[in-house]
């Protein structure tokens, strides 16, 4: 579905840091950095001035778990080498307190650092040069006076992650350096994870880590965050914590972790990642008062993790495909599809299915499509068997509620994958339970709004389109999920009932193509027949947008990420139970025997028939078309009324609902064909008549 955006920013409750990135010049005076002496992670002790023959110095403060600083880590490494014969000097600063000598020689040997990486213990050098996160750079001249600060480059931002480089912001200021000219962009804004700074003051108060905050963390965090996960750092110890303060409260804050997006004035939803207001205040009060320990005595058991499959052992098993998929270190990786043949000779009703990533600390989100026998390879309207997330469930039906899957159907792997600074290798996988087709209460069913026709107008940072589902019957509504790409800024799903009350059953005010969540309601909610869900997604194709490819562009349609889609899928299943048959009552009219009809075909006209046959109060029959014949399906005659549907083999997905009046000799009406997958239906008159026997012809 379009073109991955680096996800490793925010893949935790505190991922990266900060705000949107601004470049911007500011014309005060240089500062000079007065000389320091740090000792390297190798133990070997190094002054600013032992460089004192260099035109150049660029210090770059890091963290070892910062994603910015896994990223940037070899970009440093290249511009060193850039620059290596051209008397400038590279010098790597750690002021973490969470960070260990250990960790500083593992980031430096996993990123090929070969320039000194200096442990700054009590974070003095960057008090004293006011740095503030990782990865911030400082460009000194011969004097040593800082004549850039700011970013190493504007390839990778928060949330965002561009195909290339769009300014060198280091590279160019230390090239205007040697050839002796001013900075042209003396500063920019950094991105990235705040210093975890020493504490000054003494942890005071009766907010502890051991009473109150490692059980939110527990609760909403170590999901994601502990070891083998795809967060970057783990966060289920109090020593884990130290030096994170500052980034958790800001992400908090600014509402990007936990990934929640969801206006908290509509809806009740089962899998809600929020925060409550007792929880923040905690935190944040914990923060404030120095992040006092409490009696570790006191902390509450750890949470359990299920290790391996947490569905019933599978009935069958795909790999996404035979060798695994290389990640590479950096940059951006288009969505990986990978078509798996399953071998289905018959339909399979499955009741349960997983998709387990196989290298956690790349993959951002898996997605497992049905794709139907005879059908494309594309993603747009597919059901999905399953999908994964960091935080996400299986799927796991009850009492019968099945997903009906058709025979030599195949399944499509989309694979969004996150560079994390050095190259990876994963082989992820699925899981599938079934259940026999006797046992199969209720199916299932993805529906979904969708316009395929917009036009975003370029530079407009409010553009709406809209997408309307009507339902033909009565369905109860499981889970909602909006799906938009990099100029998606919100997202809004409204019931409109028959009677014409609207109900506002989803609002995304801030959508994030980078967390693709499915809304699941915390109680199915009763949709009834001839219900609208009118779908409204705002585009934001502006310059203010950073994640916006360009917004000089007129954008349609389309798979990859610099195209737009506009769909609102959801989840449902039938108010009735399938294995329900229905009855006919207060039978008027036998309707037993052969009825035929003409209709239009292209060009000529082509005859067809129904064969009907009413034993007690089943009805039953065979629809003989030109295409074959089918069988009837919620056949039933109430009085005078005839009501049954087929669902034509031709049409996968689509349903004809036959309604009307039965005599003697005639069955008149209408038919309705129905896409019941995205609510579109046409209606249509039907007349069929009754075919004489061979008996009543020889008694004429």
């Amino acid at each position: 579905m379009g073109k991955v955006i680096s996800k490793r920013l925010l893949l935790c409750l505190v991922a990266v840091a900060i705000s949107v990135p601004v470049l911007g010049a500011e014309s005060a005076p240089a500062k000079s950095v007065e000389d320091f002496k740090l000792r390297s992670h190798l133990g070997r002790e190094w002054s600013l001035s032992d460089f004192a023959d260099k035109k150049v110095v660029v210090i770059t403060f890091l963290g070892t778990e910062c994603p910015l600083a896994k990223l940037y880590g070899p970009r440093l490494t290249e511009l060193q080498q850039q620059f290596a014969d051209q008397s400038v000097a590279f010098i790597g600063i750690n002021s973490n307190t969470q960070d260990s000598n250990t960790e500083l020689s593992n980031y430096a040997e996993r990123y090929k650092i070969r320039f000194p990486l200096l442990k700054d213990v009590g974070n003095h050098v960057a008090d004293a040069m006011q740095a503030e996160r990782t990865p911030e750079v400082f460009v000194l001249d011969k004097d040593r006076k800082v004549r850039y600060h700011g970013r190493i480059d504007n390839q990778y931002g928060v949330g965002v992650s561009r195909d290339t480089v769009q300014r060198h912001h280091v590279a160019v200021a230390v090239e205007e350096l040697l050839a002796g000219k001013p900075v042209s962009l003396p500063k920019t804004k950094p991105v990235g994870c705040y210093i975890g700074r020493v504490k000054k003051s003494k942890p005071t108060g009766d907010v502890t880590y051991s009473n109150h905050i490692a059980a939110i963390f527990n609760k909403r965090c170590v999901e994601c965050h502990r070891d083998g996960e795809i967060a970057p750092f783990p966060l289920t110890s109090y020593d884990d914590v130290i030096g994170w303060e500052e980034t958790i409260v800001e992400v908090i804050e600014d509402q990007r972790m936990p990934p929640w997006f969801a206006n908290p004035a509509h809806g009740e939803f089962r899998n809600d990642a929020r925060l409550s207001k007792e929880e923040k205040s905690l935190i944040y009060k914990w923060v404030k008062n120095g992040m006092p320990e409490g009696d570790p005595a006191e902390l509450p058991d750890p949470p359990k993790f299920t290790e391996g499959w947490r569905i019933p052992k599978p009935d069958q098993i795909f790999h996404m495909r035979e060798e695994p998929f290389t990640v590479p270190a950096q940059g951006v990786v288009d969505y990986q599809y990978f078509v798996v043949e399953t071998g289905w000779d018959e339909d399979k009703y499955i009741y349960a299915a997983e998709a387990r990533p196989d290298n956690t600390s790349v993959v951002h989100h898996i997605l497992v499509y049905i794709i139907p026998p005879g059908e494309r390879e594309q993603t747009d309207s597919r059901d999905v068997l399953v999908g994964y997330a960091p935080g996400s469930t299986p799927v796991q039906l009850r009492d019968g509620i099945a997903l009906k899957v058709p025979a030599g159907s195949r399944l499509l792997f989309q694979m969004h994958y996150t560079p994390n600074g050095y190259e990876q290798h994963d082989r992820s996988y699925a899981g599938v339970c079934f259940i026999d087709k006797k046992d199969v209460t209720k199916l299932r069913k993805g529906r979904l709004a969708i316009n395929t026709r917009f036009r975003i107008p370029p530079n407009t940072d409010n553009h709406s389109v809209t997408a309307e589902y009507e339902f033909h019957r009565d369905e109860s509504l499981l889970a909602m999920t909006p799906h938009m790409h990099l100029r998606g800024k919100a997202f809004r799903y409204e019931a409109i009932y028959p009677d014409g009350k609207k109900e506002v059953l989803l609002d995304v005010p801030k959508y994030d193509f980078n967390w693709q969540l499915k809304y699941i309601l915390d109680k199915p909610k009763r949709i009834p027949k001839g219900t609208t869900i009118h779908c409204t997604a705002l585009f934001d194709n502006s310059k203010n947008n950073p994640a916006n490819p360009d917004p000089d562009k007129k954008v349609r349609w389309g798979d990859q990420s610099w195209e737009e889609m506009m769909i609102g899928f959801f989840d449902t299943i039938p108010i009735e139970e399938n294995n329900q048959p229905k009855l006919s009552k207060n039978v008027e009219i036998d309707p037993t025997g052969e009825w035929s009809w003409e209709r239009r075909a292209g060009l000529k006209m082509v005859e067809e028939s129904l064969s009907l046959k009413l034993e007690g109060d089943k009805l039953s029959g065979v629809l003989n078309t030109q295409n074959g014949p089918i069988e009837i399906e919620d056949a039933v005659v109430d009085g005078r009324r005839i009501t049954f549907q087929v669902k034509p083999a031709k049409f996968r997905g689509a349903i004809l609902d036959f309604d009307a009046q039965i005599d003697t000799a005639e069955i008149k009406g209408q038919a309705t064909f129905t896409i019941e997958k995205v609510g579109k239906s046409q209606s249509f008159p039907w007349v069929a008549r009754r075919l004489e026997t061979s008996d009543k012809k020889a008694n004429k």
